[in-house]
């Protein structure tokens, strides 16, 4: 998908490619059938579906920047690259040249597999561009309806929200969220891996628009 100055692919799962300029970032490669090598990946959290040595070994290059939560490192250490990484807390933020990273909570509200004290973590990317206005990506992470996405209300372009449930937000759940944040465009993920299905999509990108939200689903590549 074509935004402004930015292409997004999604990879399947919760994994996106996002293509700025002359860099490639990545967000949570799980069973990727690409091996472009990364600048910059970003890692959510440590669960295997969202921290995949095997993919990341697809991808990453000598230099590659990987930015993660602080229990995420010693996966990160199986590599044999020499990569760069970046520890980021809930609150914090990171620039890396054109790209502005904030981390954000990702957590369960009423569930036990993403404890708010884990301090796992969304990000929020602000991707500037010295000739376009700059583009806001906001992938929300495994997570519920949390309070903290209000705060995000109006600053998003483009918000990456889980849909299938189980262990995140259902599609009624991650509309009611992008009614709240009010992106640009919303784009459900984290479903058809073992967990939810393309209905939970369809469904949510159904909802979003009853709510006035413009959401699509991409093609996985």
């Amino acid at each position: 998908m074509k935004f402004k100055n930015i292409e997004l692919r999604w990879l399947g799962h919760s994994g996106f490619l996002i293509e700025a300029e002359s860099l490639k970032t990545y967000i949570d490669p799980f069973k990727i059938d690409i091996d472009e090598p990364a600048d910059i990946i970003l890692i959510t959290h440590p669960h295997y579906d969202h921290c995949s040595i095997e993919d990341l070994r697809k991808i990453v290059k000598s230099g590659t920047i990987i930015v993660c939560p602080a229990d995420v490192q010693s996966k990160i250490s199986k590599l044999d690259n020499e990569i760069e990484l970046k520890i980021l807390g809930v609150g914090e933020t990171l620039s890396l040249g054109e790209i502005k990273i904030g981390a954000i909570p990702a957590y369960n509200l009423n569930k036990e597999f993403h404890r708010k004290s884990e301090e796992w973590l969304g990000y929020v990317l602000k991707i500037e561009d010295k000739v376009k206005s700059g583009v806001v990506i906001y992938h929300a992470g495994d997570t519920d309806l949390i309070p903290e996405m209000k705060k995000l209300s109006g600053k998003v372009d483009i918000a990456l929200l889980p849909v299938s449930g189980t262990y995140t937000m259902n599609s009624e759940e991650a509309a009611e969220a992008a009614s709240i944040i009010n992106p640009d465009i919303a784009v459900p993920m984290h479903y058809e891996n073992n967990i939810g299905s393309v209905r939970d999509a369809e469904n949510f990108v159904e909802l979003c628009r009853e709510k006035g939200i413009r959401a699509e689903i991409l093609e996985k590549e």
